[in-house]
């Protein structure tokens, strides 16, 4: 039987597994509701960006131009890309009015996980402050297991999986780059996917790559798709590994 955690008063971070059950509501009737939207640090991965783009219907380049601050990473190949607050006193989520959150179903993923946080090893801890969350104290509660999957987050988890096999290998080596265009086509590929999809289907690249006709099609219209073919792209490029084909010259 899974042990229910009451949060009011926990001392420290609890680990618990996905079976474990916690105690938490949040929403208009709760007195802190939005509380949590300001004054934060969220770094937004690719697929936060495509979302978002996409709820706002507006372009990848827009988006990262309203509504993000890029922070280069010294000796790092990908910046941080965080979500801008609002610049004036209460330094609110520009996405968080009165009655909420206006992009809710597309929030960026940490946003989703609150209040809870995913270790390193698997299991889950509370990064919420019992003093000053008032959801802790709600009497609602769920398996930590049935509401990820409720906040919509196996999807992000697989889009991040795929992310870090880019991430953690850059983390692992010291690669010695120093051509800014590769920093450039690496950022557009995995934030700017609009011009990522001009670059593809705009140049020579597809007269240089084997991609099938229903794969083309696939890039052309979605851009999850085309975000996983971007993790391909770079994989190729900057690791060597073999995650796209490339087309033998033309016989004489």
């Amino acid at each position: 039987m899974s042990e229910f955690k009451k949060t009011k008063t926990v001392d420290k971070p609890l680990r618990m597994d996905p079976d474990q059950a916690f105690q938490f509501k949040c929403g208009p009737e709760v007195p802190c509701f939005t509380d949590c939207c300001r004054d934060i640090t969220i770094v937004l991965t690719p697929y936060d960006v495509v979302r978002l783009k996409n709820a706002l219907k507006i372009s990848s380049e827009a988006f990262l131009d309203q509504y993000t601050i890029i922070i280069p990473r010294e000796k790092r190949l990908i910046p941080m890309v965080v979500l801008k607050m609002n610049e004036d006193n209460d330094k609110r989520c520009s996405f968080v009015g009165e009655t909420g959150c206006r992009i809710y179903n597309d929030r960026p993923w940490p946003c989703r996980m609150y209040p809870l946080n995913m270790n390193d090893d698997g299991s889950f801890s509370f990064i919420a402050d019992p003093e000053k969350c008032k959801g802790l104290e709600q009497p609602d509660h769920a398996r930590i297991s049935e509401w990820l999957i409720e906040q919509g987050v196996p999807m992000y988890d697989e889009m991040n999986m795929l992310f870090s096999q880019v991430t953690a290998p850059l983390q692992a080596q010291d690669l010695d780059i120093d051509n800014p265009k590769i920093y450039q086509m690496t950022f557009m590929a995995l934030y700017n996917l609009d011009k990522f999809r001009e670059f593809v289907f705009k140049s020579s690249f597809l007269d240089r790559f084997v991609i099938d006709d229903t794969s083309i099609e696939k890039l052309k219209r979605n851009d999850v798709e085309l975000l996983k073919f971007a993790f391909d792209w770079i994989k190729f490029g900057i690791f060597g590994q073999k995650t796209l084909q490339v087309k033998e010259p033309p016989t004489e």
